[in-house]
């Protein structure tokens, strides 16, 4: 069963902290009770300015002969996010806590969680495209990288034009299209019409199938890999940056794609001791929502359980590196009104 949990204001205390003399982030950010063009009208008008939006589940990932545990990540980023201070740096009513879509399946067999997953891009479709059209920007955190698969569709149904897609992660997710999983949410985006462009940064060269790499090549997909910039040193990252917005196709509407399993010792699915640093990853995320105009954020894959040291050291990890790849987009978005 899908649906989406708004979370009570009766519950907030158990998530946001109080000090004498400090004002935390969750203490002024706005909350939705009720999804509505009205509740997220009366928000705009407020000051809220970009919608955070949980999806809770990991059947994507298991869908995809992975492991499972990508369901807390909105959770554990929201017992971080707003409990940071309130400040000059960022004026807290600009942030608007929508809620979380759940979704749990039982264990089950790959083929039988591939025939769940259409009903989740549904959802995911038709929520975001109630916070893109309300004027929002969404950042979604949580969930399996399947759900890229309907925040694009959401895009383009919103804008009616095919969608550029930039995504840090070391796997394509450019799958054969044979059953929904986290490793072909942009294929079958691709597939549909709703992707035009799509570039990488940070592929590994090694964990990426020859009949991915066709397929990408064939959609004329591009990609720097994370031999080339951190392994080999060949370019720098800023100038990999440089070149992906220099080919972005103008005028399209942009969708901003992280997969944490690309961060360095991340909780994730996937998680690998060779990956990116996390400065490395906000850098990304700042860049391009300072030099860009993306319509959303999204950050998937967190999965705490997967922590070597444990639940709640995985919740801890994870809040904190999806706070700071949170804020570090929100600053490039507002960069022109930060103090100096």
């Amino acid at each position: 069963m899908i649906h989406l949990a708004h979370i009570s204001p009766n519950h907030i205390s158990e998530i946001v902290s109080q000090r004498p003399l400090e004002t935390h982030i969750g203490e002024q950010c706005q909350w939705l009770t009720e999804l509505n063009p009205a509740a997220l009208s009366q928000a705009k008008q407020q000051g809220a300015r970009f919608a955070l939006l949980g999806i809770n589940e990991d059947i994507g990932p298991r869908a995809n002969l992975g492991r499972g545990g990508s369901g807390p990540g909105f959770l554990a980023c929201l017992k971080q996010l707003l409990n940071w201070q309130a400040n000059d740096f960022f004026q807290a009513e600009q942030l608007l806590i929508v809620g979380e879509i759940n979704l749990s399946i039982p264990v089950g067999s790959a083929e039988g969680l591939r025939r769940q997953l259409p009903l989740l891009d549904e959802t995911v479709s038709h929520v975001t495209q109630q916070l893109l059209r309300a004027g929002l920007e969404p950042i979604i955190i949580g969930g399996g990288h399947n759900n890229a698969f309907g925040l694009i569709d959401a895009l383009y149904q919103v804008t009616s034009l095919p969608v550029t897609a930039v995504n840090l992660d070391p796997h394509s997710d450019f799958r054969p299209t044979e059953g929904r999983h986290s490793g072909n949410g942009f294929s079958y985006a691709a597939q549909s019409g709703a992707l035009g462009q799509y570039q990488i940064l940070g592929l590994h060269e090694h964990k990426n199938s020859h009949a991915s790499l066709q397929q990408l090549a064939q959609f004329n997909g591009r990609f720097h890999s994370y031999q080339a910039i951190w392994q080999r040193r060949q370019l720098s990252l800023t100038d990999a940056i440089a070149d992906i917005i220099e080919h972005l196709h103008q005028g399209a509407p942009l969708a901003l794609e992280l997969d944490v399993d690309a961060i360095n010792d991340m909780p994730s699915s996937a998680m690998t001791c060779a990956g990116v640093p996390l400065a490395d990853a906000c850098y990304y995320l700042y860049r391009f929502g300072r030099e860009c105009q993306p319509r959303y954020c999204h950050l998937a894959e967190a999965a705490p359980s997967c922590h070597p040291a444990g639940f709640e050291a995985g919740m801890r990890h994870s809040g904190q590196a999806l706070a700071e790849l949170v804020m570090s987009y929100i600053q490039g978005r507002l960069s022109h009104l930060l103090p100096r």
